[in-house]
């Protein structure tokens, strides 16, 4: 599967209003030096000791707009 990595800071740029409660990241473990991966599904995952967890998913044009905020590519 192809990701593109980003910061928790990065990934609360990417988020659009209603789009993922801010909340449940944080009770999640999601902080703005998390390191955190969405896939082409737009599944956010967070990155903890030896494992990915899931904490969440991102709708609509996400690809356009993850892209554009971290000038990445997937992988």
């Amino acid at each position: 599967m192809e990701f593109i990595e980003l910061t928790g800071k990065t990934l609360l740029d990417v988020i659009n209003e209603g789009e993922v409660d801010f909340n449940e990241l944080r009770q999640a473990g999601v902080t703005s030096d998390s390191i955190i991966r969405i896939n082409r599904f737009g599944e956010i995952e967070l990155r903890n000791k030896g494992e990915w967890t899931l904490v969440g998913g991102l709708i609509g044009n996400f690809e356009e707009r993850l892209q554009k905020l971290t000038g990445l590519e997937w992988l």
